[in-house]
């Protein structure tokens, strides 16, 4: 907790007026005790109603005063959680959007919302309870024994012995419930993540009628947080039996001597009353410590998942300068390029990739399923480092382009298509900030989406629903695609991004893209017809690359291409198209 102390620097008033008003609110309450034995042996013992009155009034006057003073606190502290958390929040977000693929890979996105939601809540819960509790319980068991001294040295061994005891028991349950509030909160990331799977794909869940399995798979993730919950507050339960059990032995010997001591004139029967009050007093505030350990016991658990998120550095950081390039040089060019997810020495999803590819021209990728297509332009729109070789943009590494450069020169549209809710002129003036209504209409017909746009209702102050939910998949694919020419890029990836497209609007759209003067374009697809007319073509298998060529050239020397085509055309049709070659 420790590390995320530093927010609380911006809140320096607050959390030194905060805790200062709860003082002064404990000081008052100290010298109840003191007034109250006055009353019983001034006033009511001696039967004087002058003294109760007076004393009365001071009771009043002291519970104003603090109620005041605790309204400051609670103001304070108010103010002063919800700023953390807004900020800690903030900075959770912003550091996990400056983080490459492979962080948030080994992350998991459950367990980086519920870190963003859950774990700070119960943060900004312990910065709350620091400002408001965190002073005044100490203070308050440590004034009620200092008071108790001053009335009788021998009996206020009792608060002193009491405290020591209340101690041993607190520290060791302490230990064991931070291990397993840290494991509850592992747990509530496996709840976050089935409950986001079954929501996102409720559709596949039903198809499959896998409603069962999928309750289930939740219950049994539930029954694991529970069984954690379970532990932690069965453990966490006996630290206010074990108080209490400590305090009322305090109480019993305190009425046993105090009444002892009143017998033989040692004591008065308000200075009795005074030490039980006190012992009343150090009773509640060892309560309050006791529910503090486990509101902090939570956040320390909470606090070291959330430093492990800031604690990660990003794999793929952007150079500060903009590189030297080179006109003249290939727009795209792998040299000797592999990569693998896992480490330098792990099984490769690309391996020894080398080709060029001149400005304006159109590049086609085709493979089978695994073989590695994704992997190649996620490497070309550095959303992952190469771990061999080189990847080169206008003859200058990737790696040498700041972020911002580099995603000013591609455009892309990814193979699972993602909309923003907002409206269709956010959605598609996400890429840079300058473009016009003209420029998204240019694009929404290029990407054969202007004939639905046009139709609704709002036109391009349209809603558009989280996830593009009021889009079908072709539609939401033509709209990616509009997104991502609108910025008008050098380059641009369609990453197998018209698989939802009929054969007569991919035909459409292809036509249209050829108008795209200067802009170099790759495109991914399973579709040999997609990318038949490209002027070169990859084929790759299983990370290698099989072939480059020309549709034509690719038929008559790769058999891999010609398998692949062979599944979408005759052998008289590939015979009739080498020729055309």
């Amino acid at each position: 907790m420790l590390k995320l102390a530093r927010y609380l620097k911006h809140f320096k008033l607050h959390v030194s007026l905060g805790p200062a008003c709860k003082l002064i609110e404990a000081i008052f309450e100290l010298i109840v005790p003191l007034v109250m034995a006055d009353m019983i042996d001034n006033g009511i013992a001696k039967g004087n109603e002058g003294a109760v009155w007076q004393g009365g009034a001071k009771l009043i006057f002291f519970a104003v005063c603090g109620l005041s003073f605790t309204l400051v606190c609670q103001y304070m502290a108010s103010v002063a959680s919800q700023g953390v958390g807004t900020m800690l929040r903030r900075d959770l977000f912003a550091h996990v959007n400056t983080l490459s693929y492979k962080e948030i890979d080994k992350a998991g996105t459950p367990a980086l919302v519920t870190r963003i939601a859950n774990d700070v809540n119960q943060v900004q819960t312990a910065v709350a309870m620091l400002i408001r509790l965190v002073i005044r319980a100490p203070f308050l068991v440590i004034g009620a024994t200092v008071m108790a001294m001053t009335i009788d040295l021998k009996l206020s061994l009792i608060f002193l012995g009491s405290m020591v005891a209340i101690i041993l028991i607190m520290f060791p349950i302490m230990k064991i419930t931070v291990k397993l509030f840290k494991r509850q909160q592992k747990s509530l990331d496996g709840i976050s993540r089935i409950t986001r799977e079954n929501l996102s794909g409720v559709r596949v869940v039903r198809a499959f009628a896998r409603q069962e399995h999928e309750k289930q798979r939740f219950e049994d993730s539930a029954e694991e947080y529970r069984e954690f919950a379970l532990r932690a507050g069965r453990i966490n339960a006996l630290l206010n039996p074990a108080i209490f059990i400590v305090v009322n032995a305090a109480y019993l010997l305190i009425v046993y001597l105090g009444g002892s001591m009143v017998s033989a004139d040692g004591l008065s029967q308000g200075q009795v009353i005074a030490l039980v009050n006190y012992m009343t007093q150090i009773s509640l505030a060892l309560v309050v410590v006791a529910n503090l350990v486990t509101i902090f016991t939570k956040a320390a658990a909470s606090s070291a998942r959330i430093n492990e998120v800031f604690d990660m550095k990003p794999s793929v950081v952007g150079a500060a300068t903009m590189p030297k390039t080179d006109s003249s040089a290939p727009a795209i060019e792998f040299r000797n390029v592999s990569f693998s997810y896992l480490d330098k020495d792990g099984e490769r999803s690309l391996e020894n990739v080398s080709f060029s590819l001149e400005k304006g021209d159109v590049l086609g990728i085709i493979g089978g399923t695994g073989s590695g297509k994704s992997t190649l332009v996620n490497l070309l729109s550095r959303f992952y480092d190469a771990t061999e070789g080189k990847v080169l943009l206008y003859g200058a590494d990737v790696r040498d382009y700041p972020d911002g450069e580099l995603r000013r020169l591609i455009g892309i549209v990814p193979q699972k298509t993602e909309l923003l809710s907002g409206t269709l002129r956010e959605n598609m003036t996400m890429g840079r900030t300058d473009i016009t209504d003209e420029r998204i209409l240019r694009a929404l017909e290029i990407a054969q989406a202007k004939e639905f746009t046009d139709a609704l209702e709002n036109g391009l102050d349209a809603r558009v629903l989280a996830g593009g939910k009021n889009f079908s998949g072709g539609q939401k694919q033509r709209l990616a695609i509009a997104r991502a020419i609108a910025k008008s890029p050098d380059i641009l990836i369609l990453d197998d991004s018209s698989s939802a497209l009929d054969y007569a609007t991919d035909a459409k759209l292809r036509q249209a893209l050829k108008g795209l003067s200067g802009m170099t374009t790759v495109i991914v697809s399973q579709r040999a017809n997609s990318i038949r007319h490209a002027d070169k073509i990859i084929v790759l298998d299983d990370g290698k690359v099989s072939g480059i060529g020309t549709h034509a050239e690719l038929l008559r020397e790769c058999d891999v291409y010609r398998e692949i085509c062979l599944t979408q055309y005759t052998e008289d049709e590939l015979r009739e198209q080498e020729k055309e070659g």
